[in-house]
């Protein structure tokens, strides 16, 4: 499984040259105020060090403020990375974390986040010496969980420069690379390690994890708003960072995140323990970004690729080229269809603009090529899906075109905060046409099965769990669900997790690998020969060779030697990491534990269905409703700026009802929301679609069809293919969709 996503955006540095004059009148108009409170502490002995550290709960006690972390913090923030002072609430940040309290940072992209966790980072060795609790082989290593490869890699290089130990473990790593970072890992020589959301899926690394000598002295949870399952990205897969930081025993936590509305923050702070006293938030808003919107009356090249007929002539080529004529320098064009990247990319280039496209359908080296390209000023202009701009510490972006309507005010925010990171002028366009929410709306309703694929998928759940009791382990694939019911991974992903997070009947853990085979290097054989431990017995005994590989059934030979499967993954583990064997891993198999009684009956069956139905049709909504925020920002009769922070709970400095310099400022009056051309639906327009998909028990998936949405059954039909698809895409889904119900008897 790969580690990291490789389409969304994120990156979090420090404003370079931003003035000092508004930031500073911006802390005092919405930042936080903080009282300083210490924890009541313990030494305890390590887990399996046995190493002394400091245990602190995370409740308040009495209000105080540490200088001496301060000192440290602010010395290091000089020596290090080359900075006179914090900005925001960086000090008031990283003081509680090296006090021992849980942390929740959110602060706009851009704007340092990185640092709350970097200095701590470092600090812990001098604090270790100054308290003599630790030695240096005990100095433990801070994990950070982040989404993207890019942004790891990025900040991986960046700490190297300044002679920090840093390294991360993703899926470009050669299996050198990885002997190297495990080395530096046991001998305590890495103070940062970086990793994927799906790393702690991961069996071995979890082992490998809990070995490491000091434990885990900083848990760093990047993208934190990932763990709010109404967060505008919920991922499931954070939903196991909380417990992942109890099982290996985090001595603290830090969540960071650009995007986190007062609910998501609410439910940041809950999985993980974090008081109100420790939340640190600044405003999103940025003196220097000048945020323009305009409206087209012309189909956008959205609507036009989505029909089958991209045009160069549309109107909107014509302004975008006008607008990059009057603001030059480093751009990024955001759009939502690779082929429109590709499109923008071929046009642009045509007219003598240095341009390209980048996007997930491209190879992974030609997307470092493009980035690199960009970060040199080689390419000046990037066409992007959002699988651009993670990471990406370009301080000169001068301006952020948004070709399409954002998927949330979320996404927008985090996209415009890549501009102007040197403090200069800097341009943010939105351009809106009639057809802006098709995409949108694509996207949202292609999450939502039928009732019937979530009922069928339910009835395999449940009777793949029948005889197992409460405490057994379920296993279940996931990609045989998705073909098989028609359901897109990622809602897929999130009905397992509405099983345990709304239902209790479920609860996802490690997954396991159902193969494992290795290749010995030289020191296989010694090693193992001398090895006396009941596990190394086993894997030299039963580990069969075929040809280059020698294969092992863990379950097996863990039954026959009567040792605990955890056991022998680790031993193969250890073997791995000190470079005794190469070891390979397949098949992987989701576990789930099974909380309480699975329902057997029909009635049973149908209520979970009826209620996991509803969840999902609310998330549907939801995610309609946060394109529509975004239209509403831009259409509204307010201030943009202004609006953007009032949707994340806070204002503009000093009180200020504008900013001067967004478009509704500047004129005076709302952009005009556009008239949306809709075609009328009629008995004979679905017809075409009924002929040639020949399907009659799924409404939804003959309007999905029309619309122009993807599934595993559209795929396996190979109707995207057809004439048929995206037909009706300029038709009202909801009509579509009734229409079809009445046609198969299924309307009532």
């Amino acid at each position: 499984m790969a580690d990291g996503f490789s389409d969304d955006d994120f990156d979090d540095d420090l404003f370079d040259g931003v003035n000092e004059a508004d930031l500073v009148k911006l802390e005092q108009s919405v930042g936080t105020k903080h009282s300083f409170e210490t924890d009541a502490t313990e030494v305890v002995e390590d887990e399996p060090q046995g190493a002394k550290r400091l245990k602190r709960s995370h409740t308040p006690t009495q209000p105080t403020q540490d200088q001496r972390y301060i000192d440290i913090a602010e010395r290091l923030l000089g020596e290090k990375f080359g900075y006179k002072t914090f900005r925001h609430e960086q000090a008031g940040a990283i003081e509680r974390i090296l006090a021992g309290q849980n942390t929740l940072v959110v602060f706009p992209t851009g704007a340092g986040k990185s640092l709350c966790y970097q200095i701590p980072a470092i600090a812990f060795p001098e604090l270790d010496e100054i308290d003599g609790l630790r030695e240096p082989e005990n100095a433990g290593v801070t994990l950070v969980v982040s989404p993207l490869i890019a942004l790891m890699k990025d900040q991986v290089d960046a700490l190297k420069r300044r002679g920090i130990s840093a390294e991360s473990l993703d899926s470009t790593k050669s299996w050198d690379d990885i002997q190297v970072i495990y080395s530096k890992l046991r001998k305590s020589e890495l103070r940062i390690l970086y990793c994927a959301p799906e790393r702690l899926n991961n069996e071995g690394f979890i082992q490998s994890v809990k070995g490491i000598p000091g434990g885990i002295r900083l848990l760093a949870v990047d993208e934190a708003h990932c763990v709010s399952e109404w967060g505008h990205s919920f991922r499931p897969d954070y939903l196991k960072v909380a417990r992942f930081a109890d099982e290996i025993k985090a001595e603290r936590v830090i969540c960071l995140t650009a995007t986190a509305t007062p609910k998501v923050s609410e439910d940041i702070c809950k999985a993980f323990s974090i008081d109100q006293s420790c939340v640190f938030k600044t405003s999103p808003y940025r003196p220097n970004l000048v945020l323009h919107a305009k409206t087209l009356d012309s189909l956008s090249f959205a609507h036009d690729e989505a029909m089958g007929n991209p045009s160069e002539s549309n109107i909107r080529f014509d302004e975008l080229m006008e607008f990059l004529r009057a603001h030059p320098g480093p751009t990024l064009v955001y759009v939502a269809l690779q082929a429109q990247a590709d499109e923008h990319a071929r046009v642009l280039t045509n007219k003598g603009f240095s341009a390209a496209a980048f996007h997930a359908g491209m190879k992974a080296e030609e997307k470092q090529r493009i980035q690199d390209d960009f970060m040199a000023s080689k390419i000046r202009i990037v066409c992007a899906t959002i699988a651009f701009g993670m990471g990406i510490d370009k301080a000169d972006i001068r301006n952020i075109v948004h070709w399409d309507l954002s998927s949330t005010v979320e996404e927008y925010s985090q996209q415009i905060g890549r501009a102007g990171r040197d403090g200069k002028t800097s341009h943010c366009m939105f351009y809106l046409a009639p057809s802006a929410f098709y995409l949108r709306e694509l996207f949202a309703r292609g999450d939502l099965p039928s009732r019937n694929s979530l009922r069928g998928l339910l009835d395999t759940i449940f009777a793949e769990g029948a005889g197992l009791a409460v405490n057994d382990v379920l296993k279940l694939s996931q990609y045989k669900h998705s073909q098989d019911f028609d359901i897109r991974p990622s809602p897929l992903s999130i009905i397992y997790a509405t099983l345990e997070l709304h239902f209790g009947l479920i609860r996802a853990i490690t997954p396991e690998y159902s193969a494992y085979k290795f290749e010995a290097t030289p020191s296989y054989y010694p090693t193992l020969k001398n090895d006396s431990t009941k596990e190394g017995t086993a894997v030299f005994k039963k580990a069969v060779k075929k040809a280059k590989f020698h294969h092992i059934d863990v379950n097996e030979v863990a039954r026959g030697a009567g040792l605990n499967r955890n056991d022998i993954v680790k031993k193969l583990n250890q073997l791995n990491e000190r470079g005794h064997i190469k070891l390979q891993t397949s098949g992987i198999e989701h576990r789930y534990l099974i909380l309480k009684k699975l329902p057997s009956t029909a009635k049973e069956i149908d209520a979970v269905t009826d209620k996991l139905y509803a969840d999902l049709q609310s998330r549907e909504r939801d995610a309609l409703q946060r394109s529509q925020e975004v239209m509403e920002l831009i259409t509204g009769a307010k201030c943009f700026a202004r609006a953007l922070a009032e949707h994340f709970g806070m204002g503009l400095p000093d009180g200020k009802e504008t900013c001067g310099h967004c478009t509704f400022c500047m004129t005076g009056v709302p952009v005009e929301l556009p008239m949306k051309r809709q075609a009328r639906t009629t008995a004979a327009s679905i017809q075409p679609v009924l002929k040639a998909a020949g399907v009659r028990d799924d409404p939804r998936f003959l309007a999905r069809v029309a619309f122009g949405i993807k599934s595993p059954r559209v795929s396996k039909l190979k109707l995207d293919r057809h004439a048929v698809f995206r037909s009706l895409a300029d038709h009202d889904f909801e009509v579509c969709l009734c229409m079809y119900l009445r046609v198969v008897g299924m309307c009532h």
